[in-house]
């Protein structure tokens, strides 16, 4: 009985606590706006005001910079180095036992977080719906979690039958669907879905109210998907100038994945060679892959009107590495680096549809903060100096 009126009168001082006053010397809205010496006010799970003269401060950051949590819109958050050191995607036909992959998807999830990760969009395994509802309950710490759930890989599927999964994936509660509309550039990357198959994913994904993101790395596969009005290309290595222009012309979001994928692989190369779809010849076509795939990232960021939005491909080993990437596209790639921070905060939120509600410090809006130490406007490495990580109101680290 005394457990229970101190469980009952805790729940009424946290009703009646005061809004958390969060002060930085700079405050980086996500939008492109840099503020000085300001405070965030939170109350409960959200953001409530930006108190640029806060008289009163609760958090005292120092010398970090307190930003949007980042959304990394293309992770595979259940894929690890199973027990045998060997890499594991975590799909429904693994051999692992289930709890052991639901653990090892778990750790994935924390490293996320705490690498200031606070959104991630799953290009799927059926794990990933466990681990999203698990976290959503409060009961795993980790980030919020879109999946596709099973992509579509099998290119002899009819348009019946495409249709038909995608809306077994709706029932089932994905959030997006995933598309294979192309081989894997360790295979030439060629195409493999047509355009009457293309049509049918994603026509059937819009009545659903489903976005579409396409795995598609040359100008076939890409040009299908823009037509058929998918909503992203993930990869494009091997596209052109007239398809970033398409692109752009459509609405489309293109998320380039420039550097940490391939660089996590050919620093665990013993533990994925030998798996499936990995061989040395494999290796070979990534390594040619990477000044491409910069080639591509550098012609997109002068697209007029393209929305390059970020995305890391994140598996096994590169959980909680995730900013590394943005540290690449602008240190390598030449990007802004206030526009690489907006395009891992509320450009990706909008390329994912929650646009309205995280990627942004703003009343109303859900109180995803880190805080990173230093000035990553000057050195854009700080993003890897994650200090301060705060989910829906929660710190998860301090």
């Amino acid at each position: 009985m005394r457990s229970l009126y101190a469980v009952l009168l805790f729940c009424v001082f946290s009703a009646l606590a005061d809004p958390l006053v969060i002060r930085a010397p700079r405050v980086l809205d996500g939008r492109g706006h840099l503020l000085r010496n300001a405070a965030v006010v939170v109350d409960g799970t959200k953001i409530v005001a930006i108190d640029e003269h806060p008289k009163h401060v609760d958090i005292d950051l120092h010398d970090a910079t307190l930003m949007p949590g980042a959304i990394d819109t293309h992770t595979h958050i259940g894929w690890h180095f199973d027990t045998s050191g060997k890499s594991a995607p975590g799909e429904a036909d693994s051999k692992e036992p289930p709890a052991e992959m639901a653990l090892y998807a778990a750790e994935n999830a924390y490293r996320t977080l705490m690498g200031g990760v606070t959104t991630v969009q799953s290009l799927g395994a059926p794990i990933d719906k466990t681990l999203r509802d698990a976290i959503a309950r409060g009961t795993l710490p980790g980030p919020r979690i879109l999946t596709a759930l099973e992509p579509i890989a099998d290119e002899k599927m009819t348009v019946e039958q495409l249709r038909a999964h995608v809306d077994r994936m709706a029932d089932e509660g994905a959030d997006v669907i995933k598309v294979f509309a192309s081989q894997s550039i360790r295979t030439g990357g060629g195409p493999t879905m047509s355009q009457e198959q293309m049509d049918a994913i994603c026509g059937e994904a819009k009545k659903r109210g489903l976005r579409v993101a396409v795995h598609a790395h040359g100008p076939e596969s890409v040009t299908r998907a823009v037509r058929a009005g998918c909503t992203s290309i993930e990869h494009g290595v091997l596209i052109s100038q007239t398809e970033l222009d398409l692109m752009a012309e459509h609405g489309t979001y293109f998320d380039p994945n420039t550097d940490l994928i391939f660089r996590n692989y050919f620093e665990n190369k013993s533990h994925f060679l030998g798996t499936d779809g990995y061989t040395e010849e494999g290796f070979a076509a990534m390594e040619k892959a990477v000044p491409r795939v910069l080639d591509v990232f550098q012609k997109a960021l002068r697209t007029k009107n393209l929305k390059v939005v970020f995305g890391t491909d994140a598996l096994a080993g590169s959980h909680g590495r995730n900013l590394q990437e943005l540290a690449y596209r602008v240190r390598k790639g030449g990007q802004d680096p206030m526009a690489a921070i907006n395009s891992a905060t509320s450009l990706a939120a909008e390329s994912l549809g929650i646009g309205d509600r995280v990627g942004s410090i703003a009343p109303n809006y859900e109180a995803d903060l880190i805080a990173v130490a230093g000035d990553p406007l000057r050195d854009i490495g700080a993003l890897e100096r994650v200090v301060f990580v705060m989910k829906g109101g929660r710190i998860y680290k301090r």
